[in-house]
């Protein structure tokens, strides 16, 4: 009988998963059957944008945290398919800052040209997964949404590719309950024109308090006041931005912080973080991780210690991201094939996951965290077949990405990198950020 693998999640990951599955068979091997369950009904994961917030057409929770307007906050240099250059997909070199729906066809276009859209289940969210031990294989209990059907289904490995920034950490605070304005979390922000005039509050001091901030500022708030935690994200921000000690309350129009200043504010937005949550995994194989770059229980970052038949993709915090799901999938397609070994001695998988934590540990600032993750990526790379590239060269991307953000965080979107895929310099975008309000693919792509 052929193995059969289930794919959980049709987003960036996903894909990834069946992208290496794909490139096998198309060199000539013998590939098990892989059937990918997606709940939304299109792949692209968070990429997928939907003006839908709360529950879906299905009753189901909105998987996507993705709002207008956003551009990619990192440079595309350090995500780019090393199969699969940005230059082959739109035929030319593009700038380094691309809006998502020009990421989101990039994406679709690797898959496109791959021929796996029929390998996923559409409107199919998973419900339950159970290892049976007599068998060694999983049963997979599956809704198909479109006929209201309840099936169950047995797989030989499970691949979860659902991501972790889709169920969002919503904290309570003192007052929101009688608070006037609009208490959102990030994953419910879909349109910056909704706070032209107004003044926000953003909760958070990483990278969604930064971008939605910008977005707000880009698209007519009157000010920004951003309240942190720990430590201030302390950029160089346009004259209407604040940053303040924590929120200790609100009332009906005003916020309190742990300074004893206060401000009125119109909405509060939370940027508090999303978490792992996997409603169809019971307690033996449920991953229960922070948000790091280590993430609990994950030997070589992908395989589940206790139980090495279930692997999970992309449930890192992240530096690298499309290019880090390959290289993890890559590898886990080698190992469901048998090409890679993973150890049976359940110390040395728990060995590796110490090791590790301990790496990512020991380093000091973001320079360490980057080269920690690259590091990763070309452990991966060197046991697989996927196209080895300029890993180092996609650090340095980032490296001078951080140094363009602190020089001025409302243009560093504006600089250009040169690609390690194909060695091209990126051309500059023809608008500045700022000035650039529509964000579509056609405005885009006309340098």
């Amino acid at each position: 009988m052929k193995k059969r693998v289930a794919v959980i999640g049709a987003g960036p990951s996903g894909l990834a998963q069946l992208r290496a599955f794909q490139s096998a068979k198309q060199k000539g091997e013998d590939i098990p059957e892989v059937v990918c369950f997606e709940k939304q009904s299109n792949w692209g994961g968070l990429w997928n944008y939907t003006w839908r917030t709360g529950l879906d057409e299905n009753g189901e929770p909105v998987h996507c945290s993705m709002y207008r307007y956003l551009w990619s906050n990192g440079p595309k240099e350090g995500l780019e398919f090393a199969d699969y250059s940005f230059e082959e997909h739109f035929g030319k070199q593009i700038a380094s800052y691309p809006p998502r729906a020009v990421l989101w066809d990039y994406i679709q276009g690797r898959v496109k040209k791959a021929g796996v859209r029929d390998w996923i289940r559409f409107s199919t969210p998973v419900r339950f997964v159970r290892y049976n031990e007599g068998k060694g294989n999983f049963t997979l209990t599956a809704h198909d949404m479109v006929n209201d059907r309840m099936y169950e289904e047995e797989f030989d490995n499970v691949i979860v590719a659902s991501g972790h920034f889709s169920v969002p950490n919503v904290p309570e605070y003192p007052g929101f309950d009688k608070f006037n304005g609009r208490v959102l979390h990030a994953h419910d922000f879909r349109d910056a024109l909704e706070f032209k005039g107004k003044d926000i509050l953003l909760l958070g001091s990483s990278y969604s308090a930064e971008d939605i901030g910008s977005q707000c500022w880009k698209y007519g708030a009157n000010s920004i006041t951003v309240a942190y935690r720990n430590a201030p994200m302390g950029y160089k921000w346009p004259d209407n931005w604040k940053e303040v000690p924590k929120l200790v309350r609100v009332d009906e129009t005003t916020a309190y912080f742990a300074d004893g200043t206060s401000k009125k504010v119109d909405a509060v937005i939370l940027c508090t973080g999303y978490k792992h949550h996997f409603p169809f995994l019971p307690d033996d194989l449920r991953l229960k991780t922070a948000n790091r770059l280590a993430a609990a229980d994950l030997y070589k970052g992908v395989v589940w210690v206790n139980n090495p038949k279930l692997f999970f993709l992309g449930m890192q915090d992240q530096w690298f991201t499309f290019n880090m799901f390959d290289a993890q999938a890559w590898w886990v397609r080698d190992a469901i094939m048998g090409k890679i070994k993973i150890p049976t001695d359940r110390k040395v998988l728990l060995k590796d996951v110490e090791d590790r934590v301990a790496g990512e540990d020991a380093g000091e600032d973001a320079h360490d965290a980057i080269h920690y993750q690259g590091d990763y990526v070309k452990e991966l790379i060197a046991e697989t077949d996927y196209p080895s590239f300029d890993v180092d060269g996609a650090c340095e991307a980032f490296f001078e990405w951080k140094d363009h953000k602190k020089n001025n965080i409302m243009t560093f979107r504006d600089n250009a990198y040169r690609s390690v895929i194909t060695g091209t310099m990126a051309p500059k975008h023809h608008t500045a950020w700022k000035d650039a309000l529509d964000d579509s693919m056609e405005s885009y792509l006309s340098n």
